[in-house]
């Protein structure tokens, strides 16, 4: 099996070899998409990787190989991702210290819960049709959250990136990647929370 990661793919990369790069492209284009989903519309989603690609095709020859290379492409699209919206007039902010804590009021002062979650009957018709109603809201919570909590929470729990990378990726602090996750995380449990008391979004 070939090792996207290994050093006779690299080195082929770097010979200019297109067969190479059109793998690449294949195994990594649907995660890149995802990522840049995260912070644009669908429409500048796919600019922005096209851009990333022609840029990574431009850059490979210097690939140092200090990071795995979905991590160097990542970083791309990211990069070129906050361009677009620079250009838009608008800017991703990593700082999460402005933002309170959607969950807070969850917790008594010791960090127990103050009412634990109900559980959920998950079987037969009427929860089949819940769930794709839940998939719904969720999708909908995602859309309006802010881009720096969703593009943590694209990283962390849907693409599994370890923290390290995402620290690094963004140029921002293990700490605050866990506020930025922790309030995503948070939003979403508030949404499910909500619809289960209500069954509405």
């Amino acid at each position: 099996m070939l090792q996207l990661d290994g050093p006779d793919f690299i080195a082929r990369l770097k010979q200019g070899d297109r067969a190479a790069f059109g793998q690449l492209v294949k195994h990594h284009h649907g995660y890149l998409l995802a990522t840049a989903r995260s912070l644009l519309s669908p429409a500048d989603a796919e600019e922005a990787v096209q851009d990333a690609w022609i840029s990574a095709h431009r850059a490979i020859g210097k690939f140092e190989g200090r990071s795995q290379l979905r991590t160097w492409l990542t970083r791309i699209v990211i990069n070129q991702a906050r361009m677009m919206l620079r250009k838009q007039g608008r800017e991703i902010q990593f700082d999460p210290t402005d933002e309170n804590d959607a969950l807070a009021h969850r917790f008594r002062e010791g960090g127990h819960w103050e009412h634990a979650p109900r559980q959920w009957d998950l079987g037969g018709p009427d929860a089949l049709l819940t769930r794709d109603e839940l998939r719904h809201c969720m999708a909908k919570c995602l859309d309006n959250m802010p881009e720096n909590q969703r593009l943590v929470l694209e990283l962390r729990d849907m693409q599994g990136m370890d923290f390290d990378a995402i620290c690094n990726m963004l140029d921002i602090s293990a700490s605050n990647v866990r506020v930025l996750l922790h309030r995503a995380r948070a939003r979403l449990f508030e949404l499910v929370d909500h619809f289960q008391e209500t069954g509405e979004c």
